[in-house]
């Protein structure tokens, strides 16, 4: 059971690699409030169309509002339903980016990952060969920041550039 924030799912349309969430996963369960995030935009962007076609991105509902409104003092509405999806359903996995939204996920005993995490795990599962032009494309392509320290630490650990050149 995998639930999903809106970011993971934007950023790798953004770059076409939205059909990695399919493969590793099979199915992601979101929240109404990120399904809403997905298809109320005024504004189009990349891969869009195909986030509303997919038809493995599963929309449930939350019943604990309570907790969701305590979480809004610090993330927006798809974090925050995101986050209580994830303890109703027991999610063994919450995708998510925001830097808040997981340290929240964490103090609740969730398991977050991240695009560049799913990025990883793909590497490791052979569903990508190189993770680099997916790096470069989320940054180009999706707006996606990345420091420089953690794209040469990931090259790095994906045995994608020596540790010399790290340092």
């Amino acid at each position: 059971m995998i639930v999903s924030d809106t970011s993971p799912i934007t950023n790798l349309a953004a770059i076409g690699q939205l059909e990695l969430l399919r493969t590793l996963y099979q199915t992601l369960r979101i929240p109404d409030g990120v399904r809403t995030e997905l298809e109320a935009s005024a504004v189009t962007w990349p891969g869009q169309a195909d986030v509303i076609a997919a038809t493995w991105l599963e929309r449930r509902s939350i019943t604990n509002y309570l907790l969701v409104t305590a979480l809004q003092r610090d993330l927006d509405l798809g974090e925050a339903e995101s986050i209580v999806l994830a303890l109703e359903l027991k999610a063994e996995l919450i995708l998510m980016d925001e830097k808040e939204g997981r340290h929240a996920a964490q103090r609740l005993g969730l398991r977050p990952l991240g695009v560049i995490g799913i990025l990883i795990e793909a590497k490791g599962k052979n569903i990508i060969t190189e993770i680099r032009p997916h790096l470069d494309a989320l940054r180009q392509q999706a707006g996606f920041y990345i420091s420089q320290k953690l794209y040469n630490y990931v090259l790095v650990q994906t045995n994608e550039t020596s540790k010399e050149s790290y340092e």
